[in-house]
């Protein structure tokens, strides 16, 4: 009896040795099985944790493709100009500073100058030579007509005195190009005596002083010396670079957007240039942008972000930035609905960003429910 009890101990002990290891062992080739933890489950939520989640219903979409660049802020050249100094000789006096406004033809500095002094002495003896030849012409012209004087005398009386009068309009284009006052040129011309005069530099265009390059006690050279930036501020360039990827979405004309970091407010601006050549040291290519720029918000060499919108409408499916989730891998995903109520993960791939939405290129089709806020809690409870 006691034999008969011991036979079924043992044999009951076998039995659940066996079923433990074959429990523990895979069908077939022996090897352990994949843990299914290693792939995330569809996650059931409750009536009210639906409450804290929004889904987004994925259909097709039209958008503008937008490209974000830096910038660097510089003037409208069209409109700006550097003042060369007309003539030689020290600076007495400047008249503006950075900043002020000038108009045409406006002075900017005063300069002791030889030439400017020349250039006067050449119109006044230019219209006095001018005048008597032109006197003697008349008077060999009244002479010819009763034999006092040859054809031949009242011919060349006539062109010495056209020959003056060329010398002398000549004399009075080199005094304006100097940017003598009308005043003075007017008193020359009526031949008042004209005591010592300052060479004054005169302000080219209208627009603001951007930079002033000399000082008092200077010594300017004529033609050489840079003396004056003047530029109209009321437009400028943004110059930006794009790079390959992004530049078959850039053209001349689109749109764009200049945030400056200190504004809520962005200024509007339009793509008027694309270089034909790459920048060999960024290997990008540079976009010229124009600005208004009515109020002098833009500054030269301010840094600013640009966001370069294309006129060329795009297809494709969008879906809201807070939809995207990453995960140990760092790749994007989405939550989807399926259609037994539970979300199931769903590897995407990321296009363009547009304003708070990204384009999904692979992953995704019209239809889907993918679900936006409440994403993170989803996934904190699939990775428990």
């Amino acid at each position: 009896m006691k034999t008969d009890s011991l036979r079924r101990l043992v044999l009951a002990i076998l039995t659940t040795a066996a079923v433990a290891l074959a429990g523990c062992s895979q069908p077939g080739n022996g090897a352990p099985q994949t843990s299914s933890s290693t792939v995330p489950s569809n996650v059931k939520l409750t009536d009210a944790q639906r409450q804290h989640i929004h889904i987004y219903a994925v259909a097709p979409s039209k958008f503008h493709i937008t490209t974000s660049a830096n910038g660097i802020v510089d003037f409208d050249n069209d409109q700006a100009t550097s003042v060369v100094a007309p003539f030689s000789g020290p600076v007495t006096k400047l008249l503006v500073s950075p900043g002020d406004r000038v108009k045409k033809g406006d002075p900017l500095a005063e300069v002791v100058s030889s030439d400017f002094a020349a250039a006067i002495d050449a119109y006044q003896k230019g219209i006095a030579t001018a005048n008597n030849n032109r006197r003697l012409a008349d008077i060999d012209k009244d002479l010819v007509q009763h034999n006092g004087v040859s054809q031949r005398e009242a011919l060349q009386a006539e062109t010495d005195a056209v020959s003056a009068e060329a010398d002398r309009d000549a004399a009075l284009q080199s005094l304006l190009s100097l940017g003598v006052d009308p005043k003075v040129v007017k008193e020359i011309h009526e031949g008042h005596k004209i005591t010592r005069v300052e060479g004054v530099i005169r302000a080219p265009i209208a627009g603001t002083v951007a930079e002033r390059l000399i000082t008092v006690g200077q010594l300017l050279q004529a033609g050489t010396t840079p003396c004056f930036t003047i530029a109209d501020l009321s437009r400028v360039w943004v110059m930006t670079q794009v790079f390959g990827a992004d530049l078959a979405s850039v053209r001349v004309g689109d749109s764009a957007e200049i945030d400056t970091g200190s504004d809520a407010t962005r200024m509007q601006g339009k793509v008027d240039n694309i270089a034909t050549l790459v920048d060999p040291t960024t290997r990008a290519v540079s976009v010229r942008v124009v600005v208004e720029n009515p109020h002098g918000l833009l500054r030269k060499q301010m840094y600013v972000r640009v966001l370069l919108r294309s006129r060329e409408e795009s297809d494709g499916l969008l879906v809201p930035t807070s939809a995207i989730l990453r995960d140990d891998e760092n790749l994007p995903f989405v939550y989807v609905a399926q259609a037994d109520g539970s979300f199931a993960r769903a590897r995407v791939m990321l296009g363009y960003r547009h304003e708070d939405q990204y384009q999904i290129t692979e992953g995704l089709k019209p239809g889907d429910q993918v679900m936006t806020d409440g994403g993170v809690f989803v996934q904190f409870m699939q990775n428990q």
